[in-house]
């Protein structure tokens, strides 16, 4: 056969780059690439979702536990407009995510047909790369360019529209071959300028208290032992921002934890303004990590700054030492550039020590708490108890993202706690937690979110129920969008205004869609109805009926201060 049409030259390059899972959901435009996924042979299961926006999340999960691009689809129009908040998410958060819509045909444009819109202009300035195939031979070449751009530099989402007609139109077969190299992220690893690499290796010597600030990168280029050998080697303590969790294990002598203000705490904070030279890797330095560029304070510590993407070093702090290069190379050289020096006892283990038990006193205590309704540090704990140290853990922002990043602990190192920083949309986490469990399927999975959060994605039940996947599902139900209602008691004088919703039965609602499902009101009945879901083997939820987020001492600077 020398030549296929579009729609089988796409399904089978994807075939080609690897990608062995598809989520998305069908469409008019979409007819010529279903029937090619249907005729040809390839090894691509399609997870059909129940709303183009968590195909977007379950996508970007798969990506980060998997280390392969995740992909989606969705039809024209509302398929457009529904996917792109989750391939924004992705791409904010330097996740190769490939989003493919389909599209009315090249001759229906400007004819009033019916879902039309620009996807080209929608996606262009919010998508690190992204395309309209204009005519069928142009697909393998913008298909090899998604994958190119995707796992190269900083990794990201892009977006390919693809017209009825292309779908449908001839491409000569020999063009069809993928590019083996961008089959996983990250890809073409830069390696750092040596000059740099010195002057960073003196700073770092010479300073009293180092202090290292980890995000995402670390764990996105795995430079987890690196980063670990660096510390030992220089005693110096490390800190994480939220999507940094796990670039060392928090049960490490020289892990401080999550710092910033979400997640941390006035114990992380104060270490984080003792210290004389901050190392930032793989990090952005943005607004909840330092808690909005007042800790560390600019112009009072010296900062070194790693990063793949040059244009984030010194965006907001001035830099005496900038080295732009993949964090596991730039920290494998510099580790070898200290290698000479004498081997660095700064006592920071006694003071990292010290600083976890005040830390955890105040929480433990509310953690043992019999009051009714149930502490969400109790959750926390409980979890700790039984989770095993490989769980996938992903927490929606608003009540469980503060709890879980500041106070449960990962045991190892690696990608094992998710949650959406960039943009921080509610109704992530269920979904997500379907994409996490089919690109790990050998851990388990647990996804942890507010009432508010449910509602935006419980007909992903279904999926979950269709699917047969192992996840637990956890509801912190207080009857609000607790975050913004915990806002306005610490900034507007307690005057709520609609933040407040009618009480729901989620574990009936679960049931509903055949998922095995329990309610909690008593504490003392929590850990066995959590161990219970745990060990069922199938999908299930836990709904907790927790504190009200405003009325709790949540890990969040604003609010304590």
């Amino acid at each position: 056969m020398n030549r296929l049409s579009g729609a089988e030259a796409l399904v089978r390059m994807l075939d080609l780059y690897g990608v062995r899972h598809l989520f998305g959901l069908c469409g008019d435009t979409s007819l010529p690439f279903y029937d090619a996924l249907v005729r040809i042979e390839h090894g691509i299961h399609h997870i059909l979702t129940r709303d183009e926006r968590h195909a977007a999340y379950m996508a970007d999960a798969y990506a980060r536990v998997s280390g392969r691009p995740g992909v989606c689809e969705g039809p024209s129009g509302g398929g457009a407009t529904y996917i792109l908040p989750g391939v924004v998410e992705a791409n904010e958060s330097s996740v190769p995510v490939l989003a493919l819509n389909t599209d009315v045909a090249v001759t229906a444009r400007g004819r009033y047909a019916l879902t039309e819109l620009d996807q080209g202009a929608l996606f262009r300035p919010l998508t690190k790369w992204n395309g309209v195939v204009e005519r069928a031979e142009m697909l393998p070449a913008m298909l090899r360019r998604a994958f190119r751009e995707m796992t190269t530099g900083r990794p990201g989402a892009v977006h390919l529209a693809l017209p009825f007609d292309v779908q449908k139109a001839p491409v000569e077969a020999e063009e069809i071959w993928a590019d083996a190299r961008h089959e996983r992220f990250p890809a073409c690893r830069p390696a750092p300028d040596p000059a740099a690499v010195e002057d960073a290796a003196r700073a770092l010597l010479s300073a009293e208290r180092p202090l290292a600030i980890c995000g995402g990168g670390v764990l996105a280029s795995g430079a987890e032992a690196a980063l670990a050998a660096l510390a030992e080697r220089l005693d110096m303590p490390v800190a994480t921002g939220i999507s940094g969790q796990g670039a060392i294990p928090e049960t490490h002598p020289l892990s401080v934890g999550v710092v910033g203000s979400n997640g941390g705490t006035l114990e992380t904070r104060a270490l984080v303004d003792a210290a004389d030279l901050v190392l930032f890797v793989g990090c952005r330095a943005g607004s909840v990590t330092t808690e909005r560029w007042r800790h560390p304070a600019p112009g009072e510590v010296r900062v070194v700054h790693i990063d793949l993407d040059p244009a984030v070093i010194g965006a907001n702090y001035p830099t005496e030492v900038a080295v732009v290069a993949d964090a596991r190379l730039a920290l494998e050289a510099l580790l070898e550039a200290v290698a000479a020096a004498p081997l660095q006892d700064r006592k920071s283990r006694v003071e990292v020590a010290a600083l976890r038990a005040r830390k955890f006193a105040a929480f433990r205590e509310r953690a043992a708490s019999a009051e009714r309704p149930v502490r969400p540090e109790r959750v926390v704990a409980a979890l700790q108890e039984l989770l095993p140290e490989d769980a996938v853990l992903i927490c929606d922002p608003g009540t469980p993202c503060p709890y879980f990043s500041a106070y449960y602990e990962q045991r190892r190192s690696g990608r094992h706690f998710i949650s959406n920083r960039a943009h921080g949309a509610l109704g992530y986490a269920l979904p997500a937690s379907i994409g996490a469990a089919i690109g790990r399927p050998d851990a388990g999975c647990v996804a942890v979110m507010g009432d508010g959060s449910f509602a935006m994605a419980c007909g992903e039940l279904e999926t979950l129920r269709r699917l047969e996947l192992p996840v637990t599902l956890i509801v912190l139900a207080n009857g609000s969008f607790g975050w913004i209602k915990a806002g306005q008691k610490s900034g507007f004088g307690a005057r709520y205004h609609a933040v407040d919703f009618s009480p729901s039965d989620h574990a009936a609602i679960a049931r509903a869609f055949g998922i095995e499902a329990f309610r909690v009101e008593d504490p003392a009945e929590l850990a066995g109805a959590l161990r219970r879901a745990l060990a069922a083997g199938g999908p299930t939820l836990v709904e907790i009926v927790t504190q009200p987020l405003e009325e709790a001492r949540a890990p969040v600077s604003a609010w304590i201060a």
